[in-house]
C-alpha cells in the first residue's frame, strides 16, 4: 500500500466542510435547514389586545429551548480547562535506525498537528495562572492514522501505577465537605495525599518549581511523561521518551505576579497563545527523543517504566530530530478546543506501549472517558477524524456521522469485502514481546526508591529556583489548618533536603530532626533549571512592553521605540491616563491627529507586560509623576523583576518610583546623554531620537539604549534584583 502524502495542510482542508461563517447574505435557519422568518418570538394565540398560550407545535421554538438545555457536555474532569491551536509537524533527521513509523522516518512529510494545553485541577472557568501542572497534548494526523502524544509540562507525575489516579484527583480537587478551593493545591487533602503516597515526592518539587506557573504555553516545555517503545524495520525494539522544547526557552511568572493576573486577566495564557499566532509569530517547539535499547533496560538504578522518575540526560541524552509549529489558530472553541480527545492509546504501526503501569491504565481510561463525554461515535467528529480513510464494520450509536454502503457488516464475509491489513500494509502489529512473571498487585524492587530523584531535581536548580520552590511549598502548607498535615510534611522534606524543610518548618511553625532516610544524592542534572534552557539566540519577540505616556510626549522618540520594537517582533503597547487620542508635545490638539492609546492606566496592570518603558516629554513625565497608578506601574514591575527603562524626561518618574532603593550600592539612573544600566533599569536622560534608531543588537555589551534595554527584556528577569533583596525594599 503506497503512501498517501497527505500534506500539513489536510487537515486545514477536510475541516473546511464543516465550516460556516454568518454573513449579511446568509438567513437563519432550523437545524433542518428550513429558513425561519422571526427567531424571537415563541408561536402563541395573540390578539392586538391580548397574548394567549404558547403553542407546542411550534418547531423553531421548541428546537431553538432544546438545543440550549444541550450546549454543554460534561466537561472534562482534569485538564477542563484548555487552549488549542493547530499547526504542523517536519521532521528534520529520520529515526528510521530505531523506527519504521514514517511519522518519525520520511523527511519529505509535514504532518498537521493539534495541540491542546490546560490546567489539571481547576474547572473550565478557573484561571489560566494557578499553580498546577499544565496539560500538553498533541494529535498527530498521520498518513497512517492518529498518533496523540497526551502529555504535561512536567516529565514525571505523581503515582506509579494508574489503579491510583481516582485518589490522586479527588484529594487534589476541591475538598468534598464545602468545594473549595477552587484550582488550587493549597489545601489539607492535598498534601495528606501527597504524604501518604512517598511516591509522590519527586513530582511534589517539580509541581512546586516555577514550572507550574509558566509564563506562557509557549515557553514551556511538553514531555510525553510515559515510557513507549519504538521498533525499527529489523524488529528491534528500543524504549524511548518525547520532548518538546521551546524556541523561545522555558520562562515562568512570579508568584505575585501569578496571583495578581488571576483576577486581572483570568484568560491571560489562552489570549496570549492567539495573539502571538495572529501577529504571526508561530510558536514552535523542538521535537527531541530519548532512546534506550531493549538490551539496557535494567542498566539504570531506578526503573525506566516509573512514571514517577525521568531519565536523566547526562545518561540518556535528548536527540532532536523535528520540530512542531503552531501556525492557525482555532474557528470555534468548542468544536474544536472542547471537543477533541486524544488517548494515549492512539499510536500507528513503529510506535508502542511499553509496561509502565501509569501509562497501561491510562490506555483504558482516557478511551472510556472520552465514550462518557462525547458518546460512542467520538472519534467521527471533525477535530477527532483522522485524515486517512476510515474504513471499518462499526456500527449505528448515537450521533453516527458516517454512511457506508453495502450488504454486509462484519468480517470475514462471502464477498471478501475489507479484509484486514497486512503488516506490509501498514497493518499495526504488537510486538512480540517475551513476558515471565506471577500474577500480582505488586511493583518491582526499583520503584520503590522514591526520593533519589526529588533530591536529584532539588540539586540541579539555581538557588533563585529553590528560594521560588521554598517559598511556593510554604505558601501551600499554610493553607493546610489540619496541624498534622503540614507537620508531617515537614518531615518527608528532611528526608529529600535537611536545609529545605528546616526553612519550611521555620515559617509554617513545626520543629524539624534530621531523617534517617535522608537521600545521598549530591548528584545533579542537565536540563532540570529552566536556566539551562533558555533560547539559542537572545529574543524579545512577542514580549509585550507597555510605553507609559501621557499629553506632552516626545513623539519622535516614542516612533523611534514603538518602531524599534516592531522591528524585532515585540508588541510595544501604549498606557496612558485615558484610553483615547494622547498629544504630542508641540502637537495640535485636533480630534483625529492624536496617538491612540491601547489601554488607561487603571484598565490594564504590569503584570500582563513583560517590561514598563517611561517615555520622554517634559509634560508628560510631570503628569505621570503626580499619577499614583502610574508610579505603581514602575515599581511593580520592578518588583516582578522585570525590565525597566526610561528615556528623556521620562527617567523622572522612574526616579521617584524607586526612591525606596536610592540610596542602595551602585544606583545609577542617567542624568545626561550617556546610558545607565543598574539590575535591569535601563535610563537616558537626554534622548536623541535619531540614536533610537540605530540598528539594534540585543547582548550584554551592548552599548546604546535600546540595545542595553532590548538585552534586558530578553533576559525575562533579573533574578539578581531578587537575590540582593532588591525588589523586597519596593511596595508593590
Amino acid at each position: 500500500m503506497g503512501l498517501l502524502n497527505i500534506g500539513a495542510d489536510a487537515k486545514a482542508a477536510q475541516l473546511k466542510g464543516n465550516i460556516t461563517e454568518a454573513n449579511q447574505k446568509s438567513r437563519i435557519t432550523s437545524d433542518y435547514g428550513v429558513k425561519q422568518n422571526n427567531t424571537d418570538d415563541w408561536l402563541k394565540v395573540v390578539n392586538e389586545d391580548q397574548t394567549g398560550p404558547a403553542l407546542l407545535e411550534d418547531p423553531f421554538g421548541r428546537e431553538k429551548i432544546h438545543r440550549f438545555d444541550h450546549e454543554r457536555i460534561p466537561e472534562r474532569v482534569v485538564h477542563a480547562r484548555g487552549a488549542g491551536a493547530f499547526g504542523t509537524f517536519r521532521l528534520f533527521e529520520s529515526a528510521e535506525d530505531v523506527t519504521f513509523a514514517p511519522v518519525l522516518t520520511d523527511t519529505k512529510r509535514e504532518t498537521p498537528v493539534f495541540l491542546r494545553f490546560s490546567t489539571v485541577i481547576g474547572s473550565r472557568g478557573s484561571p489560566d495562572t494557578v499553580r498546577d501542572v499544565r496539560g500538553f497534548a498533541v494529535k498527530f494526523y498521520t498518513d497512517e492514522g492518529n498518533w496523540d502524544i497526551v502529555g504535561n509540562n512536567i516529565p514525571v507525575f505523581f503515582i506509579q501505577d494508574a489503579m491510583k489516579f481516582p485518589d490522586l484527583i479527588h484529594a487534589a480537587k476541591p475538598e468534598p465537605q464545602n468545594e473549595v478551593p477552587q484550582a488550587q493545591t493549597a489545601h489539607n487533602n492535598f498534601w495528606d495525599f501527597m504524604f501518604m503516597h512517598s511516591e509522590a515526592t519527586h513530582m511534589v518539587m517539580w509541581a512546586m518549581s516555577d514550572r507550574a506557573i509558566p509564563r506562557s504555553y509557549r515557553m514551556m516545555q511538553g514531555f510525553g511523561v510515559n515510557t513507549y517503545t519504538l521498533t525499527n524495520a529489523k524488529g528491534e525494539r528500543s524504549f524511548v521518551k518525547f520532548h518538546f522544547t521551546p524556541e523561545l526557552g522555558v520562562h515562568s511568572l512570579v508568584w505575585d505576579e501569578a496571583l495578581k493576573i488571576s483576577g486581572q486577566d483570568p484568560d491571560f495564557h489562552r489570549k496570549d497563545l492567539m495573539e502571538a499566532i495572529e501577529a504571526g509569530v508561530y510558536p514552535k517547539w523542538r521535537f527531541g527523543i530519548q532512546i534506550i535499547p531493549e538490551s539496557k533496560e535494567h542498566d539504570f538504578d531506578f526503573d525506566i517504566l516509573d512514571a514517577t522518575k525521568i531519565w536523566p540526560e547526562d545518561l540518556v541524552p535528548v536527540r532532536y530530530i523535528g520540530e512542531l509549529e503552531l501556525n492557525r489558530n482555532i474557528d470555534e472553541y468548542f468544536t474544536q478546543t472542547e471537543q477533541v480527545a486524544f488517548c494515549t492509546s492512539h499510536l500507528v504501526p513503529g510506535i508502542g506501549h511499553s509496561d509502565d503501569p501509569l501509562l497501561q491504565g491510562r490506555n483504558f481510561s482516557y478511551h472510556d472517558t472520552q465514550l462518557s463525554r462525547l458518546g460512542t461515535n467520538w472519534q467521527e467528529l471533525p477535530i477527532n477524524k483522522p485524515v486517512c480513510p476510515v474504513m471499518n464494520f462499526n456500527r449505528d450509536g448515537a450521533m453516527r456521522h458516517g454512511i457506508q454502503k453495502g450488504k454486509v457488516n462484519y468480517w470475514p464475509n462471502r464477498f471478501e469485502a475489507q479484509p484486514p491489513a497486512s503488516k506490509e500494509e501498514g497493518g499495526y502489529v504488537e510486538y512480540a514481546e517475551k513476558i515471565s512473571g506471577i500474577k500480582a498487585r505488586a511493583k518491582s524492587k526499583k520503584f520503590k526508591d522514591h526520593v533519589s530523584q526529588a533530591r536529584l531535581f532539588l540539586n540541579s536548580l539555581t538557588p533563585v529556583e529553590r528560594t521560588h520552590l521554598t517559598n511556593a511549598i510554604c505558601f501551600e502548607l499554610d493553607h493546610c489548618d489540619e496541624g498534622i498535615v503540614p507537620e508531617r510534611m515537614v518531615g518527608r522534606l528532611a528526608e529529600i533536603d535537611f536545609d529545605l524543610a528546616q526553612d519550611v518548618a521555620t515559617m509554617v511553625g513545626f520543629d524539624v530532626h534530621p531523617s534517617p532516610k535522608a537521600s545521598r544524592v549530591d548528584a545533579t542534572a542537565p536540563n532540570l533549571s529552566q536556566f539551562d534552557l533558555l533560547p539559542e539566540k537572545p529574543t524579545i519577540a512577542t514580549r509585550k512592553v507597555a510605553l507609559l505616556l501621557a499629553d506632552g510626549y516626545d513623539l519622535p522618540s516614542f516612533a523611534a521605540v514603538k518602531s524599534a520594537l516592531e522591528a524585532e517582533k515585540a508588541i510595544p503597547m501604549v498606557i496612558a491616563p485615558r484610553r483615547g487620542e494622547i498629544f504630542g508635545a508641540g502637537q495640535e490638539k485636533k480630534k483625529g491627529t492624536g496617538l491612540v492609546a491601547d489601554h488607561h492606566l487603571e484598565g490594564m496592570r504590569s503584570t500582563l507586560f513583560d517590561a514598563v518603558l517611561v517615555m520622554g516629554g517634559e509634560e508628560s513625565a510631570n503628569t505621570l509623576a503626580k499619577n499614583g497608578r502610574a508610579i505603581h506601574w514602575v515599581r511593580e514591575a520592578f518588583g516582578h523583576l522585570k525590565a525597566v527603562g526610561g528615556c528623556g524626561d521620562g527617567v523622572k518618574v522612574v526616579q521617584i518610583a524607586l526612591s525606596e532603593v536610592k540610596d542602595q550600592q551602585g544606583f545609577t539612573l542617567s542624568s545626561d546623554s550617556n546610558v545607565a544600566e543598574w539590575y535591569g533599569v535601563v535610563t537616558m536622560a537626554n534622548i536623541e531620537p535619531e540614536r533610537l534608531r540605530e540598528v539594534v543588537t540585543i547582548a550584554k555589551n551592548a552599548n546604546t539604549f535600546m540595545g542595553k534595554f532590548f538585552h534586558a527584556i530578553s533576559e525575562h528577569r533579573c533574578w539578581a534584583r531578587e537575590s540582593d533583596g532588591l525588589n523586597a525594599m519596593v511596595a508593590y
